[in-house]
């Protein structure tokens, strides 16, 4: 558990502490009731804040920007160019598919504590850093959670969100700067949480076992199987058992979070249950952290990521645990 130094709790606006008590008070708690005496770290922070924490960190106060920009290939987008034309004063990029276990035959797999430390260290962050993570997405936000999840996953808590990301940062009349970023390095430590991680023998025994719902954030065609897949060779449809909350349902029309009321009526539509066990999945492991950050708002901060997502389970799973509604898998 992260505990703010005076210098973090400094950068927090006056009307609300970095730290935030469970909001989920009236459900039963799993793991001992331990969940309700949890406190939560802030997980999305404004425009304002960060312009704020910005002019902190010219006077040496532990702030680091990443841009954590990711786009599918069927997009053609270039985000690190991106990046250098536009991004937020300070930051750094921050790349999903350099940071990753390159041996992996799956896109972007979290890569080993020791080299994620490596990296982010590279880019300036160190253990005492409060890491603010954003994207420039059309959506606001689309990819910055997966980031906001790996650091947590590695054990540090002291990260949040540009809430709507550079989309809003933008529309505030915020400064953008351009070039390369020359962040100095720093030391970090990173431990892996192996909880927050699910494997593809942890799905398969669940099928069975039904030990915790699993909910994939998708867009709906992808995962009733009636609309393509982004990745060649790939075909749309869904786990068994799994349930669909695209994770453009948490965002407004504006790319903001939505709140956590609406969140929570948003799961509980879906009949997913949060004081039970919970699993994310998507794609390939990005999105599905939409899953976990909506959670997180509504107090439940354990949600596990499918690490290798549909397009693992597409690959390697028998014919008749996809679910679809047209192709499917052929034997």
């Amino acid at each position: 558990m992260y505990f703010p130094s005076v210098t973090d709790l400094c950068l927090v606006d006056l009307h609300v502490a970095s730290l935030v008590k469970s909001q989920v008070t009236s459900e039963p708690k799993q793991d001992s009731g331990t969940m309700s005496q949890q406190l939560l770290y802030r997980a999305l922070v404004s425009a304002k804040w960060v312009s704020e924490a910005i002019k902190s960190s010219q006077a040496g106060l532990a702030v680091r920007l990443l841009d954590a920009s990711w786009y599918l290939p069927k997009m053609k987008r270039d985000p690190r160019s991106e990046f250098e034309e536009r991004h937020i004063p300070g930051a750094a990029f921050f790349d999903i598919d350099q940071c990753s276990d390159r041996t992996s035959p799956y896109d972007h797999m979290l890569p080993s504590a020791g080299d994620f430390a490596e990296y982010v260290g590279k880019l300036g962050v160190s253990s005492d850093s409060h890491v603010v993570v954003y994207d420039a997405s059309d959506q606001g936000l689309f990819s910055a959670p997966r980031v906001w999840w790996m650091f947590r996953v590695f054990g540090h808590e002291a990260v949040s969100l540009l809430d709507g990301g550079l989309k809003n940062w933008l529309r505030e009349g915020y400064p953008v700067s351009s070039g390369k970023s020359r962040p100095t390095p720093a030391e970090f430590h990173a431990s892996l949480d192996k909880s927050m991680v699910k494997t593809h023998m942890d799905i398969k025994e669940n099928i069975e076992s039904c030990h915790f719902q699993v909910v994939d954030a998708r867009a709906a065609g992808r995962f009733m199987g009636i609309e393509p897949e982004p990745r060649e060779g790939i075909e749309p449809g869904h786990i068994p058992g799994s349930v669909n909350i695209p994770f453009t349902d948490f965002l407004t029309e504006e790319g903001l979070e939505k709140s956590p009321e609406k969140i929570r009526n948003l799961f509980q539509e879906k009949k997913v249950d949060l004081s039970k066990p919970l699993v994310a999945t998507c794609g390939s492991g990005v999105t599905a952290c939409h899953v976990a950050l909506g959670a997180y708002l509504c107090g439940k901060p354990d949600v596990a990521i499918y690490d290798g997502a549909w397009v693992e389970w597409f690959m390697r799973a028998q014919p008749e645990h996809i679910i679809s509604e047209r192709k499917g898998k052929s034997q």
